[in-house]
């Protein structure tokens, strides 16, 4: 065999994240909501779909993930994804660090607000490795077409809030079994997930999304 073998070498380099905000931050704020898009999807589309529910008392901060693609072929529309498998230790890494350094920027102008989660499928996973493994703490998280990452481990769990597991009765990614394994999971890890159902496939709903956003935290 040759000695001269490929090395894999990492360097941190500075790059332009972005963004998307509804709502005006300021004090009268009481919610800063980090709502995190799936697959494929772009920050700003995504943030369309909590446009009903932006008040004075609500910020919705969406991230966008760091990765851009075309989503056929070589032009046309263009998605984001959080992570892939390739290299997925410093992907995870960048993602933690840019969502801390993005609420810690907004946090000086949100004197009275606690921070509240959403993610939505791939979006969910992010979510749910920024609060184990990142600064912030929330205070929610709905976890929506989505799961706790399995890789994580039990003592960076535990730096979750109670998570609200919410499911489409006809989510073809997410089935019937697939549901009951994922609570029977987190049950095992002490989580008490809260599993909220509606009539649909994997996309948020409005309806539900509204009468969660609107709820006080227990």
């Amino acid at each position: 065999m040759s000695s001269w073998e490929p090395e894999a070498h990492h360097l941190s380099v500075t790059r332009t994240a972005r963004y998307y905000t509804l709502g005006r931050p300021g004090p009268s704020v009481q919610t800063c909501w980090f709502v995190l898009h799936g697959y494929g999807q772009l920050a700003g589309s995504f943030l369309e779909a909590f446009r009903p529910l932006a008040d004075a008392s609500r910020l919705f901060v969406a991230p966008e993930g760091l990765s851009r693609f075309y989503l056929e072929g070589f032009s046309g529309p263009v998605g984001a994804s959080w992570m892939t498998r390739e290299d997925r230790t410093a992907e995870i890494a960048d993602y933690v660090a840019y969502l801390d350094a993005l609420y810690t920027r907004l946090q000086a102008q949100l004197p009275n607000a606690a921070l509240h989660v959403l993610g939505f499928s791939q979006g969910a996973a992010t979510a749910c490795r920024w609060l184990a493994l990142g600064r912030a703490r929330a205070r929610r998280l709905i976890l929506w077409a989505g799961d706790v990452p399995e890789d994580l481990p039990a003592e960076a769990t535990r730096r979750l809030p109670t998570p609200e597991l919410v499911f489409g009765t006809r989510d073809r990614l997410i089935d019937v079994t697939r549901r009951q394994q994922l609570v029977a999971r987190l049950e095992r890890l002490d989580l008490h997930p809260v599993v909220h159902l509606f009539d649909g496939g994997h996309r948020l709903h409005e309806p539900l999304l509204r009468e969660l956003l609107s709820a006080r935290p227990s």
